[in-house]
Formats: C-alpha cells, structure tokens, sequence
C-alpha cells in the first residue's frame, strides 16, 4: 500500500485484506480475495488454463478442506514467494486507486486470522475512537478472542487526517493588490468570509481512479505510454533480470491482431516469465511440444 497525499494504491495477492472508511461513512474493499473457495473468476483461469481445482483427497473418494489449487495444492489463486506450487499460481496483484476526500478516513490492513474472525464492520465498530497503535492491538485480540490463534494474525491501521486550519493571523495577512490586478481578484465579502472554511472543513467523497484485476501479463503490459519510457530494453518487464540482446521475448509474440504492435517492440520477458505468462493464458509448453511431436 502506497499513501501519497489524499491518494491510496493498494496492491494485493493472497486473502490479506485491506478496507477504507471515509470519514464522510461507507466500507470501501481495496483489495481483492484470491481464496479459490470464494473466488469464481479465478477458478475459470486455473481451470481453463490446464490446471485443476478441488479439495484435498483423504482417500474413498471422501474429500475435506478449502478448494486448491493442482499442482501446489494452494488454496490461493495468487501469491508471492510460492515457488514450488505449479505454474498456475500467479503473483500478478489486483490494483486499486482511490483519492480520499479533505476529511481524510481510515485504513485497516489485516491478514487473513483477522477477517475470519471478524467482519469489516466489527472491526470498524470495535476500535472507534482510538489511536491507530491501539486499533491494531484491540483488533488482533477482538479476533483471537472470537475464534482462537489459528492463522496469522496481523494487523496495521492508518488514520488520514485532515489538514489543520492554519492560523487565523497567517491567513489575513495579504499583500496589497492595486489596480487592474485588484479588480481581478476582488472577491465578495459573503464569499471571502467562507473560503477558507470551505478549504479546509468541507468533505467532498472517495473517488476510485483506477481499478485493474486482470491476471494476464499481455493485458497488463500493452499501455499507449510511451514505452521507452517504461522498461528499460534488457531486462525483464516482471522480475526486473537482466536478460541478454536477443533472448527477450516480447509481450506482443504471437498476437493474432497485433496492429501497430512489433514482436520487435517491448516490453520483455525472460524465458522463464514467459513460460509463467503462457500458463497464466492457457499456453502450456508442455501442450505445445507434445502436439508438435505427434
């Protein structure tokens, strides 16, 4: 999670879970669950891609747990440092923008030990009034209470707080204005006299700027921004490596309706990045080479 200003980008994989409340009201979700048990959408790209999703098989055809994913056994669609669980689990982060308004708001980021213990409203509700260091901890021992230490229980709470009213001495104190540039700028008394409290005490409301959710790396990457701009040439667009001239391999190789759009152009991808984003689009190597060899 990124604050800049009244600006807030979260960017997540896994079932941690990240809520916003404005102080004008409302739950804002900022992060996507990529549990498969809840998850419709990323069963489809696992499945649809060659991988396989069901619960874990004690043997007799009886079946127990959440839903995972096959091979790895994850119950998770996307996560980060899950080497060794197949190719169909992806670190690509579901993003999301939002601008909070001048009154500023709330921001609770938690693992998942919290959220199954408490709801966002619950979590809101029962540390209303205090400082973000003691949310955090009343948070985590509403949640152990309720449902016991099973899972990671993690939290971190933010207060965006809205700018204090400068003092009233600095304020009055302008520089005369004469002439053309006095008429200009003259304000009427009624308005003059409320400026500075609609400045700093009126809320406006959260706006979303950008929402983007898509696992795949080809719908990711295209971007009308200059490129150049972007990555740099010899290295990878995802894990940053350094790859050599000539062994990139392009975003845009293989597209059918490529346009404008060169396999010459970037940006790039490793040989093992690449193998990672033809899984995550249904292009199994393994597909490939045993249909050639028929």
């Amino acid at each position: 999670m990124i604050t800049e200003g009244w600006v807030v980008t979260v960017a997540s994989v896994g079932d941690s879970r990240c809520i916003l409340e404005p102080s004008e009201g409302g739950i804002y979700y900022l992060s996507a669950d990529h549990r498969l048990e809840s998850n419709e959408e990323e069963r489809v790209r696992i499945t649809s891609s060659g991988g396989e999703v069901g619960r874990l098989n004690t043997g007799g055809g009886t079946e127990v747990g959440p839903l995972r994913c096959w091979p790895g056994g994850l119950c998770l669609s996307r996560s980060i440092g899950d080497m060794d669980v197949g190719e169909f689990i992806v670190p690509v982060p579901h993003v999301k923008q939002v601008k909070l308004s001048t009154a500023g708001g709330r921001i609770i980021l938690s693992s998942d030990g919290v959220w199954d213990a408490l709801s966002a409203e619950m979590a809101l509700d029962c540390c209303r009034g205090m400082s973000p260091e003691a949310a955090a901890t009343h948070i985590v021992k509403e949640s152990v209470q309720a449902k016991g230490l099973r899972d990671d229980t993690t939290c971190i709470v933010i207060d965006i707080l809205p700018q204090e009213k400068p003092p009233t001495s600095v304020l009055t104190q302008k520089k005369p204005v004469k002439g053309m540039l006095k008429s200009i700028f003259r304000k009427k008394s009624s308005e003059s006299s409320s400026f500075i409290d609609k400045e700093y005490l009126e809320s406006d409301v959260v706006q979303e700027l950008y929402e983007e959710g898509s696992a795949m790396l080809s719908e990711r990457l295209e971007t009308k921004y200059p490129l150049c701009n972007m990555f740099k040439p010899f290295t990878c667009a995802v894990c940053q490596v350094e790859i050599k001239p000539g062994e990139g391999i392009s975003i845009h190789e293989g597209v059918p309706n490529p346009g404008r759009l060169r396999p010459s152009y970037g940006p790039f991808l490793c040989p093992s990045c690449q193998e990672k984003k033809e899984a995550m689009e249904g292009k199994r190597t393994s597909d490939r080479l045993s249909s050639g060899s028929d």
